[in-house]
């Protein structure tokens, strides 16, 4: 994430803030500029950005910025009123706001969704709406379990459709079930690239003929899946798993390995791209020696080679795994990176920037 400051007063702002706490200006996400501007209002309820290069639009919040979920801005509908912003016009189905716990969940998913949208359109990956490709498009339902316990959603991914459970914004609920699943990592930002990279499986492997090339590197898609799923949750945890797969959930089925491993590619760049907006780097000298890493870089998105994001995110995860333990917490990077899970990563960053060159073009 960048660092973002006030046009107005310089104040640092932080992407889900809607008020600057300094000079109190209003604020919006300019998603085309990938900018958290001030705004001062216009005529009509608009709002002007004081983001230099585009001063004299006028643009409208999300229709959903009604119920405090998204600060992201948009062009006013026909009639001159709000519409939805690029980001929530992916929704399909919301909570059930007549709970009023609901609307506390569904704040949670936003902010998890939104990350991921800027993370997406950073990366300058297409993405079509339901209403752009109805038989493919990307779009989100958030459901609820039903009252009576029957039946609870599963949170996955279905031909570019993808669900998250509503349950999963409850930290507590959450929490337990990545205790009694085993995983190290469990969070809703986590969920929405997991199920993502099932989406980029489909356009930019499936549907992009690289079929053969994902193959050789993350085995036979072809392999049944839900035969695979039961084997996976009916068998103990493979030994040596950590040698090729970045969790032992990705050793279940190949699609399951590329969707996890996608979303680590995305913990990555997006991790450092906040680190290194607040000047964070480590350089450790090992034994006395001289630093071990070149501290140049550029963006991690599109400008940083894929050996420089390694030999920048390495030593970084040392860096902050030794905070936390001196703090007594648990790793804030629970993973480990072998040989094997690099080589994966490469080919999403290469199939990445890849798509990056063919959409530039």
């Amino acid at each position: 994430m960048r660092l973002f400051t006030c046009q107005s007063c310089q104040q640092i702002l932080f992407f889900e803030n809607t008020v600057c706490e300094h000079c109190n200006h209003a604020l919006g996400y300019l998603p085309g500029l990938s900018m958290l501007s001030a705004l001062e209002p216009a005529e009509g309820g608009l709002w002007r950005p004081l983001e230099p290069r585009i001063r004299q639009a006028e643009l409208a919040y999300c229709a959903n910025h009604a119920h405090d979920v998204c600060n992201w801005m948009t062009l006013p509908n026909e009639a001159g009123h709000a519409s939805f912003c690029f980001a929530c016009r992916f929704n399909r189905t919301i909570p059930n706001l007549d709970n009023p716990d609901n609307l506390e969940r569904w704040r949670k998913l936003e902010v998890a969704k939104h990350r991921l949208l800027y993370t997406l359109l950073r990366l300058k990956l297409p993405m079509k709406t339901r209403q752009d490709d109805p038989q493919g498009g990307l779009a989100f339902d958030f459901l609820e379990d039903l009252a009576d316990g029957s039946a609870p959603v599963m949170t996955g991914h279905d031909n570019g459709v993808i669900t998250i459970a509503l349950r999963e914004a409850d930290d507590a609920c959450r929490e337990r079930m990545r205790v009694e699943m085993g995983e190290y990592y469990r969070t809703l930002l986590g969920h929405f690239r997991h199920e993502v990279g099932h989406y980029y499986w489909n356009v930019l492997v499936r549907d992009a003929g690289r079929l053969e090339a994902c193959r050789a590197v993350f085995g036979d898609d072809g392999a049944d899946y839900q035969q695979a799923l039961q084997q996976y949750y009916d068998r103990p945890r493979p030994e040596g798993w950590q040698a090729h797969h970045v969790s032992v959930y990705a050793t279940s089925h190949p699609w399951e390995d590329f969707a996890e491993t996608w979303a680590h590619y995305l913990h990555i760049v997006s991790t450092l791209e906040t680190a290194w907006a607040y000047g964070v780097t480590v350089n450790p000298a090992l034994a006395g020696g001289r630093p071990a890493w070149s501290p140049q870089h550029g963006d991690p998105y599109t400008e940083a080679s894929f050996d420089e994001i390694m030999q920048a995110w390495l030593p970084l995860t040392h860096a902050v795994n030794s905070l936390n333990r001196s703090m007594g917490l648990p790793d804030f990077y629970p993973f480990v990176i072998t040989r094997g899970v690099v080589d994966k990563l490469s080919f999403i960053h290469t199939l990445i920037r890849e798509t990056q060159a063919l959409h530039s073009v």
